[in-house]
Parts: structure tokens; C-alpha cells; sequence
């Protein structure tokens, strides 16, 4: 069995009473990767902000504005459980996905959309 060398993160933003994800980024785990989605949701103002304790969260969210608690990040789970319900490539262990960083965000990109807005864009071409 081998580890993975280059893991890839999906960070997800949810509101706890409403289904669907509202900002996400892709990278490792780092601080430098959190940081854009924490430039959006920052903007939201938000009473308190619930995490799973990751170690970079102290380092952007307000003390007395941060919550760590399993208990309230069911609506987290819930949408990594639908993500990975309709992208194979987010199963942990799978072979039914390319490599490509870019090819990822696409899907998710892609997904997303659809959840949202029930369908999926389809260029049309012109064909002289």
C-alpha cells in the first residue's frame, strides 16, 4: 500500500441551516490554501464560526467568535457525504478519476452548479 504523496483538500464553507456549499477552494492544508475562502466568508460577518479544530482556523477566525465542535458540523458532513455521492474521483480510495488538479475543480465546479441550479452547462457550437 502506498500514501499518497501530493493529497488535494476540498475546503468547504456551509451555513448551518441551509443546504448547499457556498465557498470552497482547493489545495493542501495549509494556511496559505485557506486563506482566499476565508477572504469570502469573512465578508459574510457571521456571529460565530464552527470548524473541526484544524490548526490554521486560530490564525483567521476571532477567538471568542470560534467554535470547535463535532456536534455542529453535521451540515459539513452532510455535504461531503453528497459530494462524494455523485464524484467518484472523492472517494478515498479510487481509481475512477485523472490526476489533474484542474480536471477536480472543474467537476466540483460542475456539480456544484448543478445542485444548485438543477442543471448542467452546455455550450452550444455553431456549425457553419
Amino acid at each position: 500500500m502506498s500514501a499518497q504523496k501530493n493529497k488535494i483538500w476540498l475546503w468547504t464553507a456551509v451555513d448551518h441551516f441551509k443546504k448547499g456549499i457556498l465557498g470552497w477552494v482547493l489545495g493542501d492544508h495549509s494556511a496559505e490554501t485557506f486563506a482566499p475562502l476565508w477572504s469570502i466568508v469573512a465578508a459574510w460577518n457571521c456571529y460565530f464560526y464552527v470548524t473541526d479544530g484544524w490548526s490554521v482556523y486560530p490564525g483567521f477566525i476571532p477567538e471568542g467568535d470560534h467554535i470547535v465542535s463535532k456536534t455542529y458540523m453535521t451540515r459539513v458532513e452532510g455535504e461531503n457525504t453528497r459530494l462524494r455521492h455523485y464524484l467518484a474521483r472523492l472517494h478515498r480510495k479510487t481509481l475512477c478519476y485523472s490526476k489533474s488538479v484542474d480536471m477536480l475543480a472543474h467537476s466540483v465546479r460542475l456539480l456544484l452548479h448543478y445542485l444548485k441550479f438543477g442543471d448542467v452547462p452546455v455550450p452550444t457550437r455553431f456549425i457553419p
